[in-house]
């Protein structure tokens, strides 16, 4: 049995072209995630999807119950693959995430999905901490523009950022094609 599990973060509607909060290259970051999701269920690794919901109506996106909640098509689970649903950023905080790498003796986890500042960073940082080893494929991954102090900081920039800083200390991070060499 295989000791790495996928796990496929918020890869969901509202994140694409049409949706409530699209993202930058989030079309192609999907495609990669897509062939990540193909090579793990051809090895047999254990493939789960996390799903975010905020608990108000009025949530900029991803409101209980809508279809820019739902999982996007290019990356649809299986039957049997399990998808958890967040309220929070951390994907580990309030779900059964823990307990179900715990009862597959999951020991690494390959991360990909959406956003690389905010639930990317999150789990990968909470994985590191729970001891898990983390490989994030930063090509798999997907991010906005952020503004801060009046200054705008491009998607290509925060994305940089955020995997440079991952990959310093919290996670080993390589693109698609090295992962799958």
């Amino acid at each position: 049995m295989s000791k790495q599990a996928l796990i496929v973060v918020d890869i969901q509607n509202d994140y694409f072209p049409g949706g409530r909060w699209p993202l930058s290259g989030v079309d192609a970051a999907a495609d990669n995630a897509a062939r990540i999701i193909a090579a793990a269920r051809s090895a047999g690794d254990l493939v789960v999807y996390i799903r975010h919901e905020f608990t108000r109506d009025d949530a900029p996106f991803f409101s209980p119950g809508s279809e820019g909640a739902h999982l996007h098509p290019k990356v649809q689970n299986l039957p049997d693959e399990q998808v958890i649903l967040k309220h929070h950023v951390n994907s580990f905080l309030e779900t059964n995430l823990a307990t179900v790498l715990e009862r597959h003796a999951i020991e690494d986890l390959v991360i990909v999905g959406s956003m690389s500042h905010l639930c990317i960073d999150a789990i990968t940082r909470a994985a590191a901490d729970l001891g898990y080893k983390a490989t994030v494929i930063h090509d798999a991954c997907a991010s906005c523009d952020l503004e801060f102090n009046g200054l705008t900081v491009p998607a290509a920039h925060v994305h940089a950022a955020f995997m440079s800083a991952l990959g310093f200390g919290y996670a080993r991070v390589v693109s698609t094609e090295q992962f799958l060499a």
